[in-house]
């Protein structure tokens, strides 16, 4: 993530200037104490210096789930930008019932490093149909795109169910790594277990949703 900490978000008026002041200790401190909630209120008001707040707070996490998903980390530095000009223009619809301001950044972030993933795919499909193409000079075969979520392929409430077929542990291990953008590391801190307990719930509570959703 050079590029994102030597010009933390340029293209949302977040100046060096800006920046400077608000990396003051007082300031950094009375942030800290600001919840995402307001945050998120100040940004729908057109607060920029609040927005900027979301983006030192959470920069990382998006980046990271986004790359994840794309493998690219160019591509994941476009995404983090994109994502908080999404959160900048949805925040005035945020809902608390519905999750926290966390869960509706990580969640806009698989949206779009989805949506980015399937454009990549299809364009590299398109490169390669044609290269095949040009050598054999006949048309190249057509190949579908499947979303790659998991209720497009199995239903809501068919997901619902195999949820409930796991452990308390192994749901929230994956809620809280799908969902929240965690690591393993961290879930581990949240759940006060150990790194390798975690892992188990993990990899234990993807085997049964593949047999529960095969």
């Amino acid at each position: 993530m050079e590029s994102l900490a030597a010009a933390p978000f340029a293209s949302l008026g977040l100046s060096k200037g800006n920046a400077s002041l608000v990396s003051q200790d007082s300031k950094e401190q009375a942030a800290a104490e600001i919840s995402d909630e307001i945050l998120l209120a100040k940004v729908s008001a057109g607060d920029q210096e609040a927005l900027g707040i979301l983006f030192r707070r959470y920069a990382r996490l998006v980046w990271s789930v986004a790359e994840r998903i794309v493998r690219n980390k160019a591509e994941a530095d476009d995404l983090v930008q994109d994502v908080f000009l999404l959160v900048q223009r949805r925040a005035s619809a945020f809902d608390s019932s519905k999750g926290t301001a966390r869960s509706l950044i990580v969640h806009m972030t698989y949206q779009r490093a989805l949506s980015r993933k399937r454009y990549l795919n299809a364009r590299h499909r398109q490169a390669s149909a044609e290269t095949e193409k040009r050598a054999a000079n006949t048309p190249g075969p057509a190949v579908p795109f499947y979303d790659e979520s998991i209720e497009a392929h199995f239903g809501r409430d068919r997901l619902q169910k195999a949820f409930e077929a796991l452990s308390e542990d192994q749901r929230q291990t994956l809620r809280l790594y799908f969902l929240e953008g965690y690591t393993l590391a961290e879930i581990a801190a949240k759940m006060g277990q150990v790194e390798g307990n975690v892992k188990h719930h993990y990899y234990r509570g993807l085997s049964k949703l593949r047999s529960s959703l095969r």
